[in-house]
């Protein structure tokens, strides 16, 4: 494969970090059984890479420049992956958004990567061994947030934290996100996937969907709320009901960022579109400050078009 594209990041750190992952991958995949698949991505994805970038590097600017009182600001990523992923359009390496906001200047104080995949997180404490301030979490977010790393970010503790939850589709409990709201120190970016919901729980037939989607669908919802929003009082000629547009749903789930998780910044999420132009998921920021709302919006508008390649 080929060496990183340049996302802001100097070619010696872009050197380092593909060194560190071809290292890797000799010491660790030689055996078939053991071969690590990296995730590859689109081109929505990278754009999804870059605007969080560009938001992280803003926030850790402005809460390194507050001194009265100083703050200890912590990057968390809740599906870090292996750290590098795989461009489905040319097959070179891509920089994650763990590398991303390791690379982030001036830096955050302390990181905290989650995932559950073993191989991932093997080579997350290779490309990390070097940095003091990064730890690595195995295992389900859902539980390790709530336990081990939200309560380091309280408010009293002066702390806050930027927590990216971009989830394998339904796999995130609401729980995690009315905690974030609730503390009222954590900004967090959340990939809402709207095709996932579409594939797997908002059928025409809802009693056809599997239980275990259901499930799964409640549990990132935070309840079954989602079925007076999703589909419409109206039925069609065979009597099936009507879904709401994407957008709908998407606006019912803002809602709730709002008014159930407490959120008091939530702008309209940016829907994030494959290469025929039909909707993936939407991306929310949700914060406490305006500051952030306003940030974000700049941002937003920067690469909206661009999801339409």
């Amino acid at each position: 494969m080929t060496a990183f594209g340049v996302y802001g990041i100097t070619p010696a750190e872009i050197k380092l970090v593909e060194q560190s992952t071809k290292r890797w991958e000799r010491e660790n995949c030689m055996g078939r059984a053991k071969h690590l698949k990296f995730d590859e991505i689109g081109y929505w994805s990278e754009i999804k890479l870059d605007i969080v970038k560009d938001y992280a590097s803003a926030y850790s600017r402005i809460l390194t420049a507050q001194t009265n009182p100083t703050l200890h600001h912590k990057y968390i990523d809740a599906f870090a992956g292996a750290g590098v992923h795989v461009s489905k359009e040319t097959g070179a390496y891509v920089p994650g958004s763990p590398v991303n906001a390791l690379l982030v200047k001036p830096a955050f104080r302390e990181y905290h990567l989650v995932d559950i995949d073993r191989q991932k997180v093997a080579l997350l404490r290779e490309l990390t061994k070097e940095r003091k301030d990064v730890q690595i979490h195995e295992g389900d977010c859902n539980r390790i947030l709530l336990e081990k790393v939200f309560p380091n970010v309280r408010w009293e503790q002066y702390r806050r934290g930027l927590c990216l939850l971009d989830p394998y589709g339904l796999h995130l409990n609401w729980k995690v996100i009315e905690t974030a709201g609730n503390m009222g120190t954590i900004d967090i970016f959340l990939n809402f996937p709207v095709a996932d919901i579409n594939r797997n729980v908002l059928w025409r037939h809802p009693e056809g969907v599997d239980p275990g989607d259901l499930k799964r669908m409640n549990e990132f919802w935070g309840d079954d709320s989602w079925r007076q929003i999703a589909y419409t009082t109206k039925r069609d000629l065979f009597g099936h009901l009507e879904k709401e547009e994407n957008e709908v749903v998407a606006e019912g789930f803002r809602q709730r960022l709002l008014k159930v998780a407490g959120f008091k910044h939530v702008p309209e999420p940016l829907p994030m579109r494959n290469t025929k132009g039909a909707t993936v998921y939407f991306l929310f920021l949700a914060s406490q400050k305006p500051t952030a709302e306003h940030i974000i919006t700049d941002i937003f508008n920067k690469y909206r078009q661009r999801g339409a390649k």
